[in-house]
Protein backbone atom coordinates (compact mmCIF):
# COMPACT_ATOMS: atom_id res chain seq x y z
CA UNK A 1 0.00 0.00 0.00
CA UNK A 2 2.93 2.34 0.75
CA UNK A 3 4.35 1.81 -2.74
CA UNK A 4 6.49 4.96 -2.73
CA UNK A 5 8.08 4.03 0.61
CA UNK A 6 7.11 7.23 2.35
CA UNK A 7 8.17 7.53 5.99
CA UNK A 8 5.33 6.44 8.25
CA UNK A 9 3.83 8.54 11.04
CA UNK A 10 1.35 6.89 13.40
CA UNK A 11 -0.99 9.16 15.35
CA UNK A 12 -2.64 7.30 18.22
CA UNK A 13 -5.80 9.17 19.13
CA UNK A 14 -5.90 11.04 15.84
CA UNK A 15 -9.35 12.45 16.47
CA UNK A 16 -10.62 14.61 19.32
CA UNK A 17 -13.24 14.18 22.01
CA UNK A 18 -13.99 17.87 21.29
CA UNK A 19 -14.59 17.42 17.55
CA UNK A 20 -18.04 18.32 16.22
CA UNK A 21 -19.53 14.97 17.24
CA UNK A 22 -17.06 14.10 20.00
CA UNK A 23 -17.93 12.72 23.43
CA UNK A 24 -16.92 15.87 25.30
CA UNK A 25 -18.73 18.07 22.81
CA UNK A 26 -21.95 16.14 23.28
CA UNK A 27 -21.51 16.10 27.05
CA UNK A 28 -20.90 19.85 27.28
CA UNK A 29 -23.39 21.05 24.66
CA UNK A 30 -26.05 18.35 24.66
CA UNK A 31 -25.36 17.33 21.06
CA UNK A 32 -23.19 17.91 17.99
CA UNK A 33 -21.98 21.36 16.94
CA UNK A 34 -21.41 22.84 13.49
CA UNK A 35 -17.78 22.87 12.30
CA UNK A 36 -18.39 23.91 8.69
CA UNK A 37 -16.80 27.34 9.19
CA UNK A 38 -13.66 26.00 10.87
CA UNK A 39 -10.38 25.27 9.05
CA UNK A 40 -9.31 21.64 8.76
CA UNK A 41 -6.47 22.24 11.22
CA UNK A 42 -8.91 22.79 14.09
CA UNK A 43 -11.70 20.31 13.33
CA UNK A 44 -10.04 17.34 15.01
CA UNK A 45 -8.02 19.00 17.74
CA UNK A 46 -4.34 18.26 18.31
CA UNK A 47 -4.44 14.74 16.88
CA UNK A 48 -5.98 15.88 13.62
CA UNK A 49 -3.61 18.83 13.29
CA UNK A 50 -0.59 16.58 13.85
CA UNK A 51 -1.86 14.10 11.26
CA UNK A 52 -2.39 16.89 8.72
CA UNK A 53 1.06 18.36 9.45
CA UNK A 54 2.96 15.13 8.91
CA UNK A 55 0.89 14.34 5.82
CA UNK A 56 1.81 17.74 4.37
CA UNK A 57 5.48 16.95 5.05
CA UNK A 58 5.36 13.81 2.92
CA UNK A 59 4.59 11.14 5.51
CA UNK A 60 2.21 8.25 5.08
CA UNK A 61 -0.06 8.89 8.07
CA UNK A 62 -1.74 6.12 10.04
CA UNK A 63 -4.71 7.28 12.11
CA UNK A 64 -5.63 5.08 15.03
CA UNK A 65 -8.89 5.25 16.93
CA UNK A 66 -11.04 2.81 18.84
CA UNK A 67 -13.73 3.05 16.15
CA UNK A 68 -12.62 3.57 12.56
CA UNK A 69 -15.62 5.72 11.70
CA UNK A 70 -14.37 8.42 14.10
CA UNK A 71 -11.45 9.15 11.75
CA UNK A 72 -13.24 8.76 8.42
CA UNK A 73 -13.63 12.50 7.75
CA UNK A 74 -10.01 13.19 8.76
CA UNK A 75 -8.71 10.45 6.49
CA UNK A 76 -10.78 11.83 3.62
CA UNK A 77 -9.37 15.32 4.24
CA UNK A 78 -5.79 14.01 4.11
CA UNK A 79 -6.37 11.98 0.94
CA UNK A 80 -8.22 14.80 -0.78
CA UNK A 81 -5.17 16.97 -0.13
CA UNK A 82 -3.02 14.60 -2.15
CA UNK A 83 -1.42 12.70 0.74
CA UNK A 84 -1.81 9.11 1.93
CA UNK A 85 -3.55 7.87 5.06
CA UNK A 86 -4.81 4.67 6.63
CA UNK A 87 -7.17 4.25 9.58
CA UNK A 88 -6.47 1.39 11.98
CA UNK A 89 -8.56 0.52 15.01
CA UNK A 90 -6.58 0.43 18.24
CA UNK A 91 -7.79 0.17 21.84
CA UNK A 92 -5.09 1.09 24.36
CA UNK A 93 -6.83 -0.93 27.07
CA UNK A 94 -6.23 -4.17 25.14
CA UNK A 95 -2.77 -5.68 24.65
CA UNK A 96 -4.15 -7.82 21.83
CA UNK A 97 -5.56 -4.75 20.08
CA UNK A 98 -2.29 -2.80 20.37
CA UNK A 99 -0.26 -5.75 19.07
CA UNK A 100 -2.67 -6.43 16.20
CA UNK A 101 -2.74 -2.77 15.18
CA UNK A 102 1.03 -2.50 14.89
CA UNK A 103 1.25 -5.83 13.11
CA UNK A 104 -1.19 -4.45 10.53
CA UNK A 105 0.74 -1.19 10.26
CA UNK A 106 4.09 -2.92 9.80
CA UNK A 107 2.71 -5.25 7.13
CA UNK A 108 0.58 -2.78 5.17
CA UNK A 109 2.65 0.42 5.20
CA UNK A 110 5.90 -0.36 7.01
CA UNK A 111 7.40 0.29 10.44
CA UNK A 112 6.80 3.82 11.74
CA UNK A 113 9.42 6.55 11.78
CA UNK A 114 7.23 8.62 14.12
CA UNK A 115 4.65 7.59 16.70
CA UNK A 116 2.59 10.30 18.38
CA UNK A 117 0.57 9.16 21.36
CA UNK A 118 -2.33 11.60 21.68
CA UNK A 119 -5.00 9.43 23.28
CA UNK A 120 -7.29 11.12 25.78
CA UNK A 121 -10.17 10.25 28.03
CA UNK A 122 -13.03 12.06 29.74
CA UNK A 123 -13.71 9.70 32.63
CA UNK A 124 -14.66 11.84 35.63
CA UNK A 125 -16.19 14.77 33.73
CA UNK A 126 -19.73 13.54 34.19
CA UNK A 127 -19.55 13.14 37.99
CA UNK A 128 -21.77 15.67 39.83
CA UNK A 129 -20.55 18.39 42.19
CA UNK A 130 -21.13 16.31 45.31
CA UNK A 131 -18.75 13.60 44.02
CA UNK A 132 -15.52 15.53 43.54
CA UNK A 133 -13.50 13.62 46.14
CA UNK A 134 -11.41 10.57 45.26
CA UNK A 135 -13.61 8.33 47.45
CA UNK A 136 -16.37 8.68 44.85
CA UNK A 137 -14.23 7.63 41.87
CA UNK A 138 -15.34 4.19 40.61
CA UNK A 139 -12.54 1.67 40.22
CA UNK A 140 -13.54 1.19 36.59
CA UNK A 141 -12.90 4.90 35.98
CA UNK A 142 -9.44 4.64 37.52
CA UNK A 143 -8.71 1.57 35.38
CA UNK A 144 -9.58 3.48 32.21
CA UNK A 145 -7.34 6.37 33.19
CA UNK A 146 -4.48 3.97 33.88
CA UNK A 147 -5.01 2.19 30.56
CA UNK A 148 -4.77 5.43 28.60
CA UNK A 149 -2.11 7.20 30.65
CA UNK A 150 0.23 4.39 31.72
CA UNK A 151 -0.40 0.81 30.64
CA UNK A 152 -1.35 1.67 27.06
CA UNK A 153 1.74 3.82 26.41
CA UNK A 154 3.86 1.01 27.88
CA UNK A 155 2.30 -1.45 25.43
CA UNK A 156 2.89 0.92 22.51
CA UNK A 157 6.51 1.46 23.55
CA UNK A 158 7.10 -2.30 23.59
CA UNK A 159 5.89 -2.43 19.99
CA UNK A 160 7.79 0.51 18.51
CA UNK A 161 10.98 1.05 20.51
CA UNK A 162 12.76 -2.16 19.41
CA UNK A 163 12.23 -1.29 15.74
CA UNK A 164 13.44 2.27 16.21
CA UNK A 165 16.45 1.10 18.24
CA UNK A 166 17.49 -1.40 15.58
CA UNK A 167 17.09 1.21 12.84
CA UNK A 168 18.95 3.84 14.89
CA UNK A 169 16.30 6.53 14.43
CA UNK A 170 12.70 7.42 15.19
CA UNK A 171 10.52 9.55 17.43
CA UNK A 172 8.05 8.59 20.13
CA UNK A 173 6.22 11.80 21.07
CA UNK A 174 3.57 11.96 23.78
CA UNK A 175 0.84 14.56 24.31
CA UNK A 176 0.33 15.25 28.00
CA UNK A 177 -1.14 17.97 30.20
CA UNK A 178 -0.21 20.01 33.25
CA UNK A 179 -1.73 17.46 35.64
CA UNK A 180 1.36 15.35 34.95
CA UNK A 181 3.45 17.95 36.77
CA UNK A 182 1.56 18.17 40.04
CA UNK A 183 -1.36 16.43 41.69
CA UNK A 184 -4.35 18.69 42.23
CA UNK A 185 -7.91 18.37 43.51
CA UNK A 186 -10.30 17.20 40.83
CA UNK A 187 -13.12 19.72 40.41
CA UNK A 188 -16.56 19.13 38.91
CA UNK A 189 -16.34 18.57 35.17
CA UNK A 190 -12.69 17.52 35.19
CA UNK A 191 -11.26 14.16 34.23
CA UNK A 192 -9.29 11.92 36.56
CA UNK A 193 -5.93 13.15 35.31
CA UNK A 194 -3.37 12.36 37.98
CA UNK A 195 -2.41 8.98 36.42
CA UNK A 196 -0.78 11.03 33.65
CA UNK A 197 2.18 11.47 35.99
CA UNK A 198 3.09 7.91 35.00
CA UNK A 199 2.98 8.91 31.34
CA UNK A 200 5.50 11.67 32.00
CA UNK A 201 7.76 9.33 33.96
CA UNK A 202 7.62 6.76 31.16
CA UNK A 203 8.88 9.41 28.74
CA UNK A 204 11.76 10.17 31.11
CA UNK A 205 12.68 6.48 31.36
CA UNK A 206 12.49 5.93 27.61
CA UNK A 207 14.68 8.99 27.03
CA UNK A 208 17.30 7.62 29.41
CA UNK A 209 17.23 4.19 27.78
CA UNK A 210 16.85 4.93 24.07
CA UNK A 211 18.34 8.34 23.22
CA UNK A 212 21.78 6.73 22.98
CA UNK A 213 20.32 4.51 20.26
CA UNK A 214 19.18 7.49 18.19
CA UNK A 215 15.53 7.38 19.29
CA UNK A 216 13.91 10.66 20.27
CA UNK A 217 11.32 10.58 23.07
CA UNK A 218 9.47 13.69 24.22
CA UNK A 219 6.68 14.40 26.67
CA UNK A 220 4.84 17.46 25.32
CA UNK A 221 2.74 19.24 27.95
CA UNK A 222 -0.10 21.16 26.33
CA UNK A 223 -1.16 23.56 29.06
CA UNK A 224 -4.27 25.32 27.82
CA UNK A 225 -7.63 25.04 26.09
CA UNK A 226 -7.19 23.79 22.53
CA UNK A 227 -9.23 25.30 19.73
CA UNK A 228 -11.72 22.80 18.31
CA UNK A 229 -15.44 22.73 17.47
CA UNK A 230 -16.48 21.77 21.01
CA UNK A 231 -14.13 24.09 22.91
CA UNK A 232 -14.78 27.14 20.72
CA UNK A 233 -18.45 26.96 21.75
CA UNK A 234 -17.62 27.00 25.48
CA UNK A 235 -18.35 30.20 27.48
CA UNK A 236 -14.69 30.43 28.53
CA UNK A 237 -13.56 30.47 24.90
CA UNK A 238 -15.99 33.27 24.12
CA UNK A 239 -15.01 35.31 27.17
CA UNK A 240 -11.23 34.70 27.11
CA UNK A 241 -10.21 33.91 23.52
CA UNK A 242 -6.60 34.71 24.37
CA UNK A 243 -6.48 31.45 26.34
CA UNK A 244 -7.23 29.31 23.30
CA UNK A 245 -4.36 27.38 21.73
CA UNK A 246 -4.05 26.83 17.99
CA UNK A 247 -3.68 23.08 17.28
CA UNK A 248 -1.80 23.81 14.05
CA UNK A 249 0.92 25.58 16.05
CA UNK A 250 1.10 22.62 18.43
CA UNK A 251 1.46 20.30 15.42
CA UNK A 252 4.34 22.47 14.18
CA UNK A 253 6.07 21.91 17.52
CA UNK A 254 5.67 18.14 17.23
CA UNK A 255 7.13 18.13 13.74
CA UNK A 256 10.01 20.32 14.89
CA UNK A 257 10.74 17.91 17.74
CA UNK A 258 10.90 15.00 15.31
CA UNK A 259 13.44 16.76 13.11
CA UNK A 260 15.89 17.37 15.95
CA UNK A 261 18.75 15.14 17.00
CA UNK A 262 17.60 12.91 19.86
CA UNK A 263 20.76 13.59 21.84
CA UNK A 264 20.19 17.36 21.84
CA UNK A 265 16.85 17.52 23.64
CA UNK A 266 15.50 17.05 27.10
CA UNK A 267 12.52 14.73 27.30
CA UNK A 268 10.01 17.53 27.79
CA UNK A 269 8.46 20.54 26.12
CA UNK A 270 5.72 22.69 27.62
CA UNK A 271 3.35 24.64 25.38
CA UNK A 272 1.18 27.44 26.74
CA UNK A 273 -1.38 29.81 25.17
CA UNK A 274 -0.09 32.68 23.07
CA UNK A 275 -0.39 36.15 24.66
CA UNK A 276 -2.12 37.57 21.60
CA UNK A 277 -5.76 37.21 20.68
CA UNK A 278 -6.37 34.52 18.03
CA UNK A 279 -8.23 35.38 14.85
CA UNK A 280 -11.54 33.56 14.74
Amino acid sequence: MNETNKPVAVVIGATSKWQADGRNTRLAHGGDVDDSDMPLSTRWGVGGAIALKFAAQGFYVVLTTRTANNARALEEAIVSGGAQALTVELDLSSEASVNAAFEQINVEVGPPEVVVLNAGYLEGRDLPADQELLEHIPVEMFDTAQDIASRGPFLVAKQVMPIMRERGSGSFLITNNAASLRGRKRYTGQSLYYPRVMMRTLAQVLTEEYSEHGVHVANVIVDGLIDSPGTRALPLAQQRPELIMNPASIADAFYYLHTQDASCWTHELQLTPYPTKPSF
